[in-house]
This record gives structure tokens, sequence and C-alpha cells, in this order.
């Protein structure tokens, strides 16, 4: 994409100089209408122009770079002073030559000393507004150029981040979901089976579908169910688990393993053996906005449980804002005396 902008920018850049140009070396048709300018004369003073187009590129592609970019202000200034100056002398007895072959009677030629002074003053002045003026273009596109440069090795480092935080997302869920599947393996096989078949299917979304920089909220959803079904199993019923869903619009895209750390935390600290526990889980999605909306039952760890050490939210938070950089907010934090946990993130898309 960043391709194709250049592209068009450089056509557009390349149109606008064309235009003006073109403007500048017929402009001395305008200036001569109706005193019967012949091919000849129009092409001898189509050298003020030229002078023009000289001065002003001669600074855009190699002064300004050479000398003005490079600290040497004084030599840039000394380059331009002397050939504005020579520019100037030539150009106003070029014209003066050229109107007065052609033009003697419409232009005679009794220019006293000041005179000439003051029109190669004029001419040399012009010739140094075009070279400011291309010095100053040089300088704007170097910096929209730097600019451009700057923006697409951001967004190289973002995507590079955003693939190693996948790569340490993937371990980090496996992890949770092994010691899962240990557990039961040792009072119920039929249902440890059953669970190996669920974390199969949610290999098969990693593998494939979360490579992508984004996929479908639906396909997200799934995979958030399995999870939510994979670690109910081994769960007593009396924990009360929701999963609620209003999505507008299936293809709605989001950045894939957003919300797992989420849920992963949620379980690690609403779920307790000896207490009343629950988690609400509420996604809702439009084609503005997805809202992910968890309550859980808050049992933290004692402190000498220092299993996770925060890794999940800082994965949770390091993916926002990688992905959905100034697009998104997260509220969480404990309420009613800190018996619940609950977590408020808003995407805006």
């Amino acid at each position: 994409m960043s391709k194709i902008v250049y592209s068009m920018n450089k056509h557009i850049a390349l149109a606008c100089h064309f235009t003006f140009w073109a403007y500048m070396f017929l402009s001395p048709l305008t200036y001569w209408r109706g005193t019967g300018i012949t091919l000849p004369h129009y092409l001898l003073t189509c050298m003020q122009p030229l002078v023009l187009l000289i001065v002003f590129y001669l600074n855009y592609f190699y002064l300004t770079p050479k000398f003005f970019v490079a600290g040497k202000h004084r030599y840039d200034l000394l380059v331009n002073v002397i050939l504005v100056t020579v520019l100037g002398t030539f150009l106003h007895y070029w014209m003066n030559w050229a109107n007065t072959l052609y033009m003697p009677y419409h232009y005679m030629n009794h220019q006293d000393t000041l005179g000439t002074i003051s029109y190669i003053l004029r001419d040399s002045l012009n010739l140094a507004v075009f070279g400011a003026g291309a010095t100053a273009l040089a300088l704007a596109r170097r910096w929209v150029t730097a600019d451009q440069r700057l923006k697409e090795l951001e967004a190289a480092r973002a995507q590079a981040e955003l693939r190693n935080l996948r790569n340490q997302i993937n371990p980090h869920f496996l992890l949770n979901t092994l010691n899962n599947i240990y557990a039961l393996t040792v009072f119920d096989t039929q249902k440890a089976q059953e669970t190996i078949q669920e974390l199969s299917k949610m290999l098969r979304h990693i593998l494939y579908d979360y490579q992508q920089s984004t996929i479908a909220i639906a396909d997200e959803v799934d995979f958030l169910e399995n999870y939510v079904k994979l670690m109910r199993i081994r769960l007593p019923q009396s924990v009360d688990i929701r999963f609620d869903t209003d999505i507008r619009d299936s293809n709605i895209q989001i950045a894939p393993m957003v919300l797992i750390s989420l849920i992963e935390n949620a379980f690690k600290h609403g779920i307790s053996p000896t207490e009343p526990s629950f988690i609400h889980i509420n996604i809702s999605a439009t084609p503005q906005t997805i809202v992910c909306h968890i309550e859980n039952s808050n049992h933290p760890k004692t402190a000498d449980d220092h299993s996770g050490h925060g890794i999940g939210l800082r994965q949770v938070q390091q993916r926002l804002e990688l992905a959905y950089p100034g697009r998104h907010t997260w509220q969480h934090g404990t309420i009613e005396n800190a018996t619940i946990y609950y977590s408020i993130i808003t995407i805006q898309l």
C-alpha cells in the first residue's frame, strides 16, 4: 500500500512540475500579446524561464543535498550568490539584445548605468527567489520522505513485535492447557481424551488462522468458546460460567489472540475450590466497535504463589497498543470490596 501511495505522490509531483514550467515558458506570449512577436523572438525570450529552471533544479537536485543538507550553509550561500549574479547579468544583456534585435520600436535601448544595475539586480533577485524556493522544496521533500520511511520502519517494527508476541502467547496458552489436561487424566480419562480433541481443534486455528494480522470475529469467538469448554470440563457444576455474544456481522475483523489472555486470567483467579465462583464473559461487535466485558469472582493468589507473574495481562496491553494504537480503551480492576474483578476492552474499528 505504501508503495502505491508513494507512486501516486511521485506522479502528482511530476505533473505539478511540468504544469508550472509549461506556464513559465508560455508566459512570454502573454507579455508580448498584440505586438506581433515572431517565433525566433519568442525562442530568444524563453532564455529567461530557461535560466530560472537551471537555477531551480541545480539547487533542488545538487546544491541543497550537497551543501545545505550537509551543514555547509556558507558554501551553499556563496555558490548561489555567484550563480545568480553571473546568470542575472547574462540574462539582462541577453534579453536586452533580443528585444532590441526584434522589437526596436517597442523597446528603446537607452538605459544608463544605474538602470542597467537595477535591471541586473531585479533579474538576480528573481533567480535568488527561485533558488530559495528550490531549497525549501527539496528540504520539504526530504523531510516527507524521511517521515514516510520512519513510519514504514515503525510499522515493520510493530509487525515484528506482534509476531514475537504471538510466539510468546502460544507457548503460554499451551502450558496452561496442558497442565489442565494433565490434572484431568488423574480422575477422568474419558474427559481427558475429549479435552485433547478440543485442544487439537484450537491448535489448528493457532497454526493456520492466527498467523494472519486479522481474522473474522466469528472465528475468534469460536476459539474462545472452545477454550471455555475445555476449561469447564474439569470444573464442578457449581461454578457459574456464562459466555454471551452479540455479533452484528460475523465478518468483522479483529486482531487474533487479543482476548485469550483475559479469559485465561479469569479462570486462573476467578475459580476457588472452596468458595463460590463465577465467570461472566460478554463479547459484542458492530462495524464500528468491539467490546469485551469480563467479570469474575476474585480469588487473588497468596504471597507465596508466583505462577504467571502477570505475563498474560502484560501481553494484553502490548497486543492492544501494537494492534490498535490510539483506538482502544481498557478498564480493569476490582469492585465489591475486591471480591469481583472486571475487565472491559473497547476497540474502535
